[in-house]
């Protein structure tokens, strides 16, 4: 019985690593969206939800399926039920990501200014959803409490959004609706990596059985 539950176990990380790839794509492409205020691009970005959800669909098939026929207990089962949970924490991030491509639908160009610190904040965010991930593969509880301290990290560049974007705004009115939309823009990237430390506590709880808050 411990063979076809390990097998099941490496097809969920597979499935989980191939949807983390996929919401990396979507992120990086409307990320380039935003900085170049493509809408035709945008469009594109958004019609690719489908294949995030079609991930979710096969995690939770899988999911199903080994609790069905392998009957996992204690840590196998908390594995399995996580794997879940993560797919779902996965897609919320893809809707994000297109959350943005959907901002930039609305936006009138040129950009108010160079964006700096928004990028570098997709740029962690992913980077957290790719570590989380991994950390769900091997079960390291160090990676996956490390995502707490680069969580801060974001919150840090998500506040110093803010302020820059409110003195433009205050200094210049005629682009309030464009600084608005960038803010829409950093809580988006804000969520993200909230949801790449759910990640984290799902490792966590893996091995520990216990839940532990990240996101503080």
């Amino acid at each position: 019985m411990r063979q076809p539950l390990n097998e099941g176990q490496l097809v969920l990380i597979e499935l989980l690593k191939k949807m983390g790839e996929e919401v990396e794509r979507i992120l990086k492409g409307c990320m380039q969206t935003l900085i170049s205020l493509d809408r035709a691009q945008a469009e594109f970005w958004i019609a690719e939800d489908q294949k995030i959800n079609d991930f979710e669909r096969q995690v939770d098939d899988e999911c199903v399926r080994l609790i069905a026929t392998q009957q996992p207990v204690a840590k196998d089962l908390r594995k399995i039920i996580s794997a879940m949970k993560i797919s779902t924490d996965l897609e919320r991030m893809g809707d994000l990501a297109i959350d943005i491509a959907k901002i930039v639908r609305r936006m009138e160009g040129p950009l108010l200014k160079q964006l700096v610190d928004i990028p570098i904040m997709a740029e962690k965010a992913l980077g957290m959803m790719k570590q989380g991930l991994e950390a769900y593969a091997s079960e390291d509880m160090e990676l996956a409490n490390d995502l707490a301290v680069q969580d801060d990290q974001v919150d840090h560049l998500y506040k110093r959004v803010l302020r820059d974007l409110l003195v433009i705004m205050m200094e210049k009115p005629e682009v309030l609706d464009q600084g608005m939309y960038l803010s829409f823009v950093g809580r988006y990237l804000e969520r993200f990596a909230d949801h790449a430390t759910n990640i984290g506590e799902n490792v966590i709880y893996i091995a520990t059985a216990g839940r532990q808050d990240l996101n503080k």
